[in-house]
C-alpha cells in the first residue's frame, strides 16, 4: 500500500509539471461529469455535488440536509431480486466490497462520495450499490430516533467550550440571518424527522442536477458508464432552477460583543463578510491573506502580535469564500488580561495592510511558498478529486490547475492591495471578545 502511494504521488506531481487534462462533457440525464484519468493504481474516487447545501436548509430546520446525506447510511431499499439492507448489512456490504460510500453537505452543496478498486466485478458491484444507498435510501426511523438524542448531548457539550460560543456569536454577527449563519439547535434537531430527509431527498436529489467528478484508472467510457450506473435510481427531471437565495449582506457598521466566561484563555474573533469563489480577486486575496496572517509564522499577523509582543501563541486569517460571501476572520487567543492590548494591534496591523498592502519582499516570499507547495495540494486522488470538484462546482476554467501558479506569479503589490482594499474594510469589523478581562471576573 505504501508503495502504492508513492506511486501515486510521483505520477500526480508529473501532471502538475506537465499539466492535468480535465475532460467534460454532460450526459443524457444532463449530469456534468467531470473525468481525470489517474491510471498508476487500480482505484477511482468519484464525488457527486448537488445545489442542497445548508444554505438550503428551512429557517426552522438547519441541519437537514447534512443529516439526510448521513442518513443514507441507516439502509437501502428492497430492489427487484435484491433485498432491503439495514444499516448493518448496509456497511457489511461495503466491507466486503472493500469500497466506501457515504454523504454530507456543507454550506453550499451536498456531497456524496465512492472509492473503489476499478478491477471489474469489485466496481460494477460498488456502483451497483452506491446506487442503491443514493437513490433508494430506506430513512429508517429507527436508527433516527437513536441517533438524534447523541446529536442533542453533542452539542450541550459543545455548549461548554468557549470556542463554540465565541464562533456561534461570530457566525451571528458577520451573516445575521443569511443562511450561512444558521446554528443546530436541541429545538431544531427535535423538529427534523426521517419524513423531512425523505422528502428533501425526493425534491433535491435528481441526476439532471448532478455535478459529479471522478479521478482515477477508468476510461472516459468506464466513467462515463459508472456514472450512469450511480444515478440510475435518480429522476432526470424537474431540474428548473431552484429559488436564489440572497446575498450575505454587507456591515454597514463595526460591531463589538464582549462576552463573559470563566476561562483560562479569551478568544478574540474579528471579521466582517469577504468575497464569493468567483470572484476575479480570489488569487489577489489568497495571496494577500497569506502574506497577512495565513502563512504561519511568516505571517504579518504572526511577527507582530507573537513574536514581537508575545500576546499570543497562534494568531490566523482566512477567508472562506463560497456561492456567496463568506467570512474573512482574524483569531486569536490570548491572556484575559492582554486581550485589548492584541485586539487594538490585530485592528492596526489589519489596517495598515489594507492601506499599504505588502511589501516587495512579503510578496514575493508568499509566491515561492505558495507555488512551491503547489503540487502538495495535488498528491493524492483525494486531493486531485476535491480540485476538480472545485473546478466543476464553481464553473472555473478547465486548466485552472494548469494556470494556477502563473496566476500567483504575475500578481503585483499593488494587485494585492487593491484586492484587500475593496474586499475589506476595517471600519466595519464585527468583534467578539470571549473571557473575563481581569481576575476579578473568573468565579
Amino acid at each position: 500500500m505504501h508503495r502504492m502511494i508513492g506511486l501515486l504521488g510521483a505520477l500526480v506531481s508529473g501532471c502538475a509539471l506537465a499539466g492535468i487534462p480535465i475532460q467534460h462533457w454532460q450526459q443524457p440525464s444532463g449530469a456534468q461529469v467531470y473525468l481525470v484519468e489517474s491510471p498508476a493504481i487500480p482505484m477511482v474516487d468519484v464525488q457527486i455535488d448537488f445545489d442542497a447545501g445548508g444554505r438550503r436548509d428551512p429557517v426552522d430546520k438547519p441541519g437537514l440536509a447534512n443529516l439526510m446525506a448521513s442518513a443514507t447510511d441507516y439502509g437501502v431499499k428492497a430492489l427487484g431480486q435484491d433485498p432491503a439492507l439495514d444499516e448493518n448489512a448496509l456497511s457489511d456490504a461495503w466491507a466486503d466490497l472493500g469500497a466506501s460510500f457515504g454523504g454530507g453537505a456543507s454550506a453550499d452543496r451536498l456531497s456524496f462520495s465512492l472509492r473503489s478498486l476499478t478491477y471489474p466485478d469489485l466496481l460494477a458491484k460498488a456502483g451497483a450499490l452506491a446506487a442503491r444507498q443514493i437513490g433508494q435510501p430506506a430513512f429508517a426511523p429507527g436508527p433516527w430516533l437513536r441517533d438524534r438524542p447523541k446529536l442533542v448531548a453533542s452539542l450541550k457539550e459543545a455548549n461548554t467550550r468557549p470556542a463554540t460560543l465565541a464562533a456561534r456569536a461570530f457566525a451571528k454577527a458577520v451573516y445575521g440571518n443569511h443562511p450561512y449563519g444558521y446554528e443546530s439547535t436541541e429545538a431544531s434537531l427535535n423538529r427534523i424527522s426521517v419524513e423531512d430527509m425523505a422528502a428533501l431527498h425526493a425534491r433535491s436529489l435528481k441526476s439532471c442536477a448532478a455535478k459529479v467528478s471522478v479521478v482515477g484508472a477508468l476510461s472516459r467510457l468506464q466513467a462515463d458508464a459508472l456514472v450512469n450506473q450511480i444515478l440510475a435510481y435518480l429522476p432526470s427531471t424537474g431540474c428548473e432552477a431552484a429559488p436564489s437565495v440572497a446575498e450575505v449582506a454587507p456591515l454597514q457598521a463595526a460591531s463589538e460583543q464582549r462576552i463573559a466566561f470563566a476561562s483560562a484563555q479569551a478568544h478574540v474573533l474579528l471579521g466582517q463578510p469577504g468575497f464569493k469563489r468567483n470572484s476575479p480577486d480570489f488569487f489577489a486575496l489568497t495571496v494577500g491573506n497569506h502574506i497577512l496572517g495565513g502563512g504561519g509564522f511568516t505571517a504579518r499577523l504572526t511577527e507582530e502580535v507573537r513574536e514581537k509582543r508575545g500576546l499570543t501563541y497562534s494568531v490566523y486569517s482566512y477567508f472562506s469564500p463560497g456561492l456567496h460571501a463568506g467570512a474573512f476572520t482574524i483569531g486569536l487567543q490570548t491572556r484575559p488580561d492582554q486581550a485589548q492590548q492584541a485586539l487594538d494591534l490585530v485592528r492596526d496591523v489589519l489596517a495598515r495592510f489594507i492601506q499599504d498592502g505588502p511589501s516587495d519582499r512579503e510578496l514575493q516570499a508568499a509566491k515561492d511558498n505558495l507555488v512551491g507547495g503547489f503540487a502538495l495540494r495535488l498528491d493524492s486522488n483525494r486531493k486531485l478529486l476535491d480540485n476538480v470538484a472545485n473546478i466543476a462546482w464553481n464553473g472555473l476554467p478547465l486548466d485552472y490547475l494548469d494556470t494556477w501558479t502563473d496566476q500567483v506569479q504575475r500578481l503585483t503589490v499593488a494587485d494585492v492591495r487593491s484586492a484587500m482594499a475593496r474586499t475589506l474594510d476595517p471600519q466595519r469589523m464585527a468583534t467578539v471578545v470571549l473571557g473575563a478581562y481581569d481576575a476579578a471576573a473568573v468565579k
